[in-house]
């Protein structure tokens, strides 16, 4: 087995793989903000209708849901310098790749975080706008205020899931001649021909990175939960019993008639 694959290795490359993991997670954290901005004005577009942006807005996340972020990410790469300068002779060819990434992972993530967001208003009941305009508020208060708030209890969950799947997208950036974890781990695998190990170091920091986001997206849901922890609970009333039957019979005085022999205390008085 050792022929084949040198657990050693793995130990020794792991620190040449942890080097470049800030240029990992800086892709992920600036996309996960830029998509979260760029997606909640989308979102409010297309719920609000506005005239044209609202189709320019539903074409672009078609498109972007629709086809590979590989694709995207070509397109943004080599297509928007060209568009650029034959536009407005405007030279970007020379811009560090990194930035073609955010854009590109940008982009991707304000797309798929539109819909979670336009779902979450929407499944918000629509008589909550009414009682808000019927109160006074503005749109913005009632957003800022009502709607806002509920939205992020809802989308939560998918918003967990999305940067958990940025991460793991995020292992593509090396096409370009980006240098973050995958990229380290194929320049290893190739000038050490030991691919296997190298790709399997990175592996095990892509997991690490993983249940990390999920624990602190876990704890997030957790504590934004509609469902309360600490139920408040309230003394049982009971009513006072003001007229009592007494009866040989063991049916509810409700179900049968009172007897004729039973005896009727009235504010413990008999009659």
């Amino acid at each position: 087995m050792s022929n084949y694959f040198n657990w050693s290795l793995v130990g020794k490359y792991l620190p040449k793989l942890i080097a470049v993991l800030p240029v990992t997670l800086a892709i992920v954290g600036i996309a996960t903000i830029a998509g979260l901005i760029l997606g909640s004005l989308i979102a409010f577009i297309r719920i609000e209708k506005t005239v044209v942006l609202s189709q320019i807005c539903a074409v672009f996340v078609s498109f972007v849901r629709g086809t590979p972020i590989l694709v995207q990410l070509y397109i943004v790469y080599y297509g928007v310098p060209i568009l650029l300068k034959s536009l407005f002779s405007l030279d970007i060819s020379q811009w560090n790749k990194v930035f073609f990434i955010y854009i590109a992972y940008g982009l991707n993530t304000a797309a798929f975080q539109s819909e979670t967001i336009r779902a979450s208003i929407e499944s918000i009941p629509r008589h909550q706008f009414d009682a808000c305009a019927a109160c006074g508020l503005t749109k913005a208060q009632t957003y800022g205020k009502v709607i806002m708030p509920q939205m992020i209890r809802i989308a939560m969950p998918s918003f967990g899931t999305t940067t958990i799947a940025l991460l793991q997208d995020t292992s593509l950036a090396f096409t370009i001649g980006v240098v973050d974890v995958v990229g380290r781990a194929k320049a290893l695998g190739a000038y050490t021909f030991h691919t296997m190990e190298a790709y399997t170091g990175a592996a095990l920091l892509f997991i690490v990175l993983s249940f990390i986001l999920e624990r602190i997206f876990a704890a997030i849901e957790a504590q934004m939960s509609f469902t309360a922890k600490h139920t408040i609970t309230l003394p049982k009333l009971r009513m006072p019993q003001l007229i009592r039957f007494k009866s040989k019979a063991s049916v509810p005085a409700i179900a049968q008639p009172v007897p004729a022999t039973a005896s009727v205390v009235v504010h413990g008085e008999s009659r």
